[in-house]
């Protein structure tokens, strides 16, 4: 094992949680053997079984907290087993002493003669070695196991987050180096109001996205948000040739929403549909929920082909988007794209939650 996290401490809560469990179970186990031999009344009992793993139950954050502080490191295994050894020693001879006390106190197993510490003590510490070896090494093999699981859950986590991100960067250049073709076509045509207001409406568009860079999620509003400030850039380009319609009920504006969800969508419709035709065209933004799934249409009524089968390849803004969904949602999220004569329609579903 390696070094763990050595100044994470332990919670006292589950801790708590786990002990009061076993004292439960072991006391309950003592208090039925006792009453099926007849001896003393289970109350008692009960308590004895129940309070003797005190010492232990207060040991365990300090037990759990060396664990992390002292892993099994090449070089060091020596020093770290002489530390836990040295560890159970003093808390066994602790939790062995507090054993003793309460048999002097509470007699529980009802001797005739009152027995002493010391004849307690060395009565029952022969029993108890074992028992509390293994509770110390089931004490620090959890923890090593919870820190491990918890340190493979963290990586995957920073795994797909550098996905998302590098997806993210694969779309912000292909739509800048769009946009700036655009911007340069108007130049030269000598439509400089024109031009001007692109530039402006790019300007706040990559604010948008450089404040939004570090969230692999963001809300549908604020998507349908970032989705208008794309579309006052196109209409720029294409005036009276590009028509939109975003029909999306509130309800659902506090769904999450992958980062940079509609805009590479309308993007491909625009780009394979309407800047195809003179007379342009319409796209058509829509959301609804249905069994708890969300489901979002973009639309245009410009491009024919045929059927895209889920795996196709079509381009860097659907594949990309296909990746990110399946990073984020797995086998529950799909994108669907499909032809007909009266258009392009591309359906994204995925889990509703709200952010």
């Amino acid at each position: 094992m390696t070094e763990t996290q050595p100044g994470k401490s332990a919670s006292w809560r589950p801790i708590a949680a786990i002990w009061l469990a076993a004292g439960l179970i072991d006391a309950s186990q003592t208090v039925l053997f006792m009453h099926a031999v007849g001896k003393r009344s289970w109350f008692v009992v009960f308590t004895f079984e129940l309070v003797s793993w005190l010492p232990w139950v207060l040991a365990t954050p300090f037990i759990v907290s060396l664990a992390r502080r002292h892993g099994w490191t090449r070089g060091r295994i020596l020093a770290t087993g002489g530390i836990h050894l040295a560890t159970l020693i003093v808390v066994s001879l602790v939790g062995e002493s507090w054993f003793a006390a309460l048999q002097v106190l509470l007699n529980p197993w009802d001797y005739e003669q009152q027995p002493t510490f010391i004849g307690a003590w060395t009565t029952s510490w022969p029993y108890q070695v074992l028992p509390y070896l293994v509770v110390y090494a089931l004490i620090c093999v959890i923890t090593y196991i919870a820190d491990a699981r918890e340190r493979t859950a963290r990586l995957n986590e920073e795994l797909s987050k550098a996905q998302l991100a590098a997806l993210r960067r694969q779309i912000e250049p292909h739509f800048m180096f769009n946009t700036l073709n655009s911007i340069a076509g108007l130049v030269r045509s000598a439509e400089n109001d024109a031009a001007v207001s692109m530039i402006v409406g790019l300007s706040e568009f990559l604010r948008r996205a450089t404040e939004d860079s570090h969230r692999a999620q963001v809300t549908l509003e604020e998507e349908v948000e970032y989705l208008q400030r794309y579309l006052d850039i196109q209409k720029v380009r294409f005036g009276e040739r590009l028509q939109v319609s975003v029909e999306i009920p509130a309800e659902i504006l506090h769904a999450q929403v992958p980062n940079l969800l509609l805009q590479p969508l309308v993007e491909n419709a625009i780009k394979h549909g309407i800047a195809q035709r003179v007379a342009g065209g319409t796209v058509r933004v829509t959301g609804a929920c249905h069994n708890g799934d969300l489901r979002l249409t973009v639309y245009n009524d410009a491009a024919t082909g045929p059927a895209q089968p889920e795996g196709a390849n079509t381009g860097v803004g659907l594949s990309n988007l296909r990746t990110r969904l399946r990073i984020l949602h797995g086998d529950q999220s799909g994108l669907q794209l499909t032809h007909a004569a009266g258009g392009a329609e591309v359906v994204v579903t995925l889990p509703f939650s709200e952010a």
